[in-house]
C-alpha cells in the first residue's frame, strides 16, 4: 500500500520533472532531494534518485550525480535500477574512467532487462577492442547480437539496442576490411529490426566491398573474354569511386584500355566512351574527319569521375565567352579595333583550362588546312603561342 509520504515524494517527483523539461534545473535537484529525505517506497525513491543524478549531471556535479546514481543502483528497482546503471556507466566512460565504468556495465547485466543487457555487452564489446582483448570482445559483441531465448520477435527497445550494436560493429570490421563478417553483422542486426536504414545502408556497403574483391580476383586471373574483362573493369572502377578513390578508379580504367588478351582494351575504351554523343564533321571548317579534338578530356574526365567538373569549367567559359561578346553587340559597337580586342579577349578565355589547348589547336589545324597548310595565326594570338599567351 502507498503511504502518505510515498504519494507526497511521488507528487514531488513529477512537479521536479516538469521543472527539469523546462529548464529550472536547481529547482528540480531541490524537489528530487526532498522526495528523496521522505523516506519512500522504493520505487518512488529509486525515481527520484535516479531523477535526482540526471539534474545534478546537467548542472555539472558530476560527483554528487554519480552517488545518486549509485544509490539508485543499490535500491535493485527493475525500472530506475539499470536506467541509473546505464547513466552512471556512459558518466564515467566520458570521464575517461572505464575500468569504473566497465563494472558498472557489468552490473547492468544482472540488473537490466533485455535492451539493458544487449547495451551492456555493447558496451562491454567497445571496452575490451579498445585495450586490444580481441578474444574477449567478440564474447561480448556475440552476446550483444544474440537473439532471446525462447521469444518471438523483439521488442522496440531490444530491436533499437541490438540494431545500435550491429551498426557500430558493421563500421568497425568495415574499417578493417573484414567485408564478409560485417555483412553478417548487419543481417542479425536487421533480423531484429529489419527496417532500420542504417544497417540497409552497411549491409550495402559490406557487399559493395566484397563486390570490390571479387573484381580484383577476376582481372588478377587475366579473363580473355572481351566481355568479361570489359565488365569486371567498368564495375570495379565504378565502385572505386563510389568509395571515393577515383585514382585507384582512373587506374583501374588506364590498365583497361592497355588490355589484356586480343579485343579486351577496344571492349574497355568502348565502355570508357559509352554516351558519347556521335560526331560527324560537316565539312564547313575543312576539319580532317578524325574524333573531335574534346573527347579526350572526356575520357579523362570519365575515368577520373570528373565529369561534372569538367562540365561546369565548359559552362563557365561559354558564360564568360558569351558576357564578352554580348555588351559590344548590345551596345551597337561598330569600331573595328575595339570588336577585334573584344574577340581576342573571348577567345582567351579558354587559355587557363586544360582543355584549353585542344580547342585552339584544332583552330588553328583548322585554319591552316582552309589556307592550304600555312600557320595563319600571327605570334600573340590564342593557340599560336608567344609572349602574350599563357
Amino acid at each position: 500500500m502507498t503511504t502518505t509520504a510515498g504519494r507526497e515524494a511521488a507528487d514531488l517527483c513529477a512537479q521536479a520533472r516538469d521543472l527539469a523539461e523546462n529548464g529550472h534545473l536547481e529547482r528540480a535537484a531541490e524537489l528530487f532531494s526532498s522526495a528523496v529525505a521522505a523516506d519512500p517506497p522504493v520505487e518512488v525513491l529509486a525515481g527520484a534518485l535516479l531523477g535526482l543524478a540526471v539534474v545534478r549531471d546537467r548542472l555539472g556535479d558530476l560527483a554528487a550525480a554519480r552517488d545518486a546514481a549509485r544509490r539508485a543502483m543499490d535500491t535493485g528497482d527493475p525500472r530506475s535500477a539499470p536506467r541509473a546503471a546505464h547513466h552512471l556507466a556512459l558518466s564515467l566512460e566520458q570521464d575517461g574512467r572505464v575500468e569504473e565504468a566497465a563494472d558498472v556495465w557489468r552490473r547492468l547485466l544482472d540488473l537490466g532487462g533485455p535492451a539493458q543487457v544487449v547495451a551492456a555487452h555493447h558496451a562491454l564489446a567497445r571496452l575490451a577492442e579498445a585495450r586490444g582483448d580481441s578474444a574477449r570482445a567478440r564474447e561480448h559483441w556475440e552476446r550483444a547480437l544474440a537473439p532471446l531465448a525462447g521469444a518471438g520477435e523483439p521488442g522496440p527497445p531490444h530491436a533499437a539496442a541490438v540494431a545500435e550494436a550491429a551498426r557500430d560493429l558493421t563500421g568497425r570490421l568495415l574499417e578493417q576490411g573484414a567485408a564478409e563478417t560485417a555483412a553478417a553483422a548487419a543481417d542479425r542486426g536487421l533480423r531484429a529490426a529489419p527496417d532500420d536504414p542504417e544497417l540497409r545502408v552497411l549491409r550495402a556497403a559490406t557487399r559493395m566491398e566484397q563486390a570490390v574483391t571479387d573484381l580484383v580476383g577476376a582481372l588478377d586471373a587475366q579473363p580473355v573474354r572481351p566481355d568479361t574483362f570489359g565488365t569486371a573493369v567498368e564495375l570495379l572502377a565504378g565502385l572505386l569511386a563510389l568509395r571515393g578513390e577515383p585514382d585507384a578508379a582512373a587506374g583501374v580504367w588506364s590498365e583497361g584500355v592497355r588490355g589484356g588478351a586480343p579485343g579486351c582494351a577496344e571492349e574497355v575504351r568502348g565502355r570508357l566512351r559509352r554516351g558519347f554523343a556521335p560526331w560527324e564533321d560537316d565539312g564547313e571548317t575543312d576539319g580532317d574527319g578524325g574524333d573531335p579534338w574534346w573527347e579526350p578530356y572526356l575520357e579523362e574526365a570519365v575515368a577520373t569521375s570528373s565529369a561534372p567538373l569538367l562540365a561546369g569549367e565548359l559552362f563557365a567559359a561559354l558564360t564568360r565567352m558569351y558576357a564578352l561578346l554580348a555588351v559590344p553587340v548590345a551596345e551597337g559597337e561598330a569600331r573595328p579595333a575595339v570588336l577585334r580586342q573584344v574577340m581576342e579577349q573571348a577567345l582567351r578565355v579558354p587559355d587557363a583550362t586544360v582543355w584549353g589547348e585542344g580547342v585552339h589547336a584544332d583552330a588553328r589545324g583548322r585554319m591552316g588546312r582552309a589556307a592550304g597548310g600555312a600557320d595563319v595565326l600571327p605570334p600573340g594570338r590564342p593557340g599560336r603561342g608567344g609572349p602574350d599567351t599563357p
